[in-house]
């Protein structure tokens, strides 16, 4: 394999502080790097869509809640980790291209309920379907067994990282 910038910055490092033992930067470095570049990735596929990256989380959690396609704003806002301002401003947006509606909650006189229309179903099944052909793409440099070892390892790291749910 041929240096990257990587190794450039860390052989820096290694030169200037032999103490520091910078050699597990070797993955995380390489981790920091990887995130914006699948954003950017995701970013440029769910454009095609008129979407955004949030705009899909959020069609996306609509999509799985089953088959009524309906959840609270706090319960959108909980799983995706939003304020309920960004929750709002994003169902507002959303709403507004008719992708998803309000209707008012049975449980609660104040409150509503976001529903999934069937335009926002299917843009968001196109938008997943895309991103997931960009991904089995990326992937396509790695066999399968590779694949199931890197899913393995980073859901080990990850497990250290995240809150159990």
């Amino acid at each position: 394999m041929t240096d990257d910038p990587t190794d450039r910055l860390l052989t820096g490092w290694d030169d200037a502080r032999p103490d520091l033992g910078v050699g597990a930067l070797q993955v995380t470095a390489r981790l920091s790097r990887v995130g914006p570049h699948l954003a950017r990735r995701q970013e440029a596929v769910f454009n095609r869509f008129d979407l955004g990256r949030g705009e899909v989380g959020l069609l996306s959690a609509l999509r799985i809640a089953g088959p009524a396609h309906r959840l609270s704003p706090t319960r959108l806002a909980r799983g995706l980790m939003l304020s309920s301002a960004g929750v709002t401003s994003r169902i507002d947006r959303l709403e507004r291209r008719r992708l998803v509606r309000r209707l008012p909650d049975p449980n609660d006189r104040r409150g509503v309920i976001i529903e999934l229309t069937d335009d926002g179903l299917a843009v968001v099944d196109a938008a997943v379907a895309a991103n997931s052909a960009s991904d089995r793409q990326l992937l396509a440099r790695f066999d399968p067994e590779e694949i199931a070892q890197l899913e393995r390892l980073l859901r080990k790291l990850l497990s250290g990282l995240e809150l159990p749910e």
